[in-house]
């Protein structure tokens, strides 16, 4: 699916991003001390050298209260002015209630609705996606959009393969709309799945088909995933969603300021980058200490790269991201907080 923005009165504008990452390290010896890898391993096959760990009483909605706080005071918004919460999340706090609800309760927004999106690591631009819709057809203001993943809780550390991949966090945006001609907004959306590859990204248990009060063996409590295939989709779509996008756009790779690919593999975005021609510097890479976060992977690396200098006011960036489903999502917006330097 290619969406372009049709020119519609209330324009979506991203004002606001910010991030809550858990204060503890699990670092690449550490790992070792655990399973069967090395440090060298790792980071040959991965670029991860670390990764954020919640504490045994965090969970995701708690991350995501944290990060929903800093958002709203980095934009000078008060929660009882927002009008949809949208958490993307591969680890929501229950099936339901909905980790939105339970964080719309939290910080006290009396007058919004509250959903989770269930789209993997492709849940932040899948939300992105629908808050823009909302807003464009006039039917909310103000929209927080909140990637939160407690990762450690489903990664099965006694498999070197998955176990080294994830990191728990929370982070988003809020998307506001905006009457001022001169907002540029989300251009547009390229939004995709396919449903043939799910068995290669998977949680076995906890749904319908293996509900957790039935037997089952310990190992289909935890992600599994077929790595050469997951890695052979990642380095088709990343190219191909942006190339789809630009090519509707009618816009140049060069056009881009800043490039934020999902977070999961160094070898994905590096081979992204040689395919599509990008500017290494303007890819904002931050996997190696955070490892893959899932649906809060692209807007923490928009926070950081905006607290590094990198990301500033006005700068058209392209999101892209990829994950279980198996889905993909890109988006080509220009960042335009309320206040220069938020």
């Amino acid at each position: 699916m290619i969406a372009v923005r049709n020119g519609r009165p209330h324009r979506a504008r991203l004002v606001a991003i910010d991030a809550h990452i858990p204060e503890r390290v699990l670092t690449n010896a550490d790992l070792e001390t655990m399973v069967d890898t090395t440090d060298e391993w790792i980071v040959t096959r991965t670029g991860i050298r670390e990764r954020r760990i919640a504490e045994p009483d965090q969970s995701s909605a708690d991350l995501a209260t944290l990060a929903a706080e800093k958002i709203l005071a980095t934009a000078g918004v008060a929660a009882a002015d927002l009008d949809v919460i949208i958490i993307p999340s591969a680890t929501p706090e229950y099936l339901f209630p909905s980790t939105a609800s339970v964080v719309q309760d939290r910080i006290g927004a009396t007058n919004a609705a509250a959903y989770d999106v269930l789209a993997a690591c492709s849940g932040f631009v899948y939300g992105a996606a629908q808050a823009c819709a909302l807003v464009e057809a006039g039917l909310a203001r103000n929209v927080l959009v909140l990637g939160a993943e407690t990762l450690s809780r489903i990664a099965d550390y006694t498999d070197r393969t998955t176990c080294v991949l994830f990191g728990d966090g929370a982070a988003g945006a809020l998307i506001q709309a905006s009457d001022d001609e001169s907002v540029t907004g989300f251009l547009g959306f390229e939004l995709g799945s396919d449903g043939s590859g799910g068995k290669d990204l998977v949680l076995p248990v906890g749904g319908s088909r293996n509900p957790p009060h039935m037997p089952f063996a310990r190992e289909d409590a935890f992600l599994k995933m077929n790595g050469r295939e997951v890695f052979k989709f990642a380095t088709r779509v990343i190219a191909d969603s942006t190339t789809r996008l630009l090519n509707a756009l009618e816009m140049s790779i060069d056009e881009i300021d800043l490039f934020v690919p999902h977070q999961a593999n160094s070898r994905i975005i590096d081979h992204a980058v040689d395919r599509l021609g990008i500017d290494p510097s303007k890819v904002v890479v931050n996997l190696d200490r955070f490892g893959n976060t899932s649906s809060a992977s692209v807007p923490i690396a928009m926070t950081e790269a905006r607290d590094q200098g990198r990301l500033k006011p006005g700068d058209l960036c392209l999101l892209i991201a990829f994950g279980g489903g198996l889905t993909w999502g890109s988006t080509v917006v220009r960042y335009e907080p309320m206040a220069a330097g938020s």
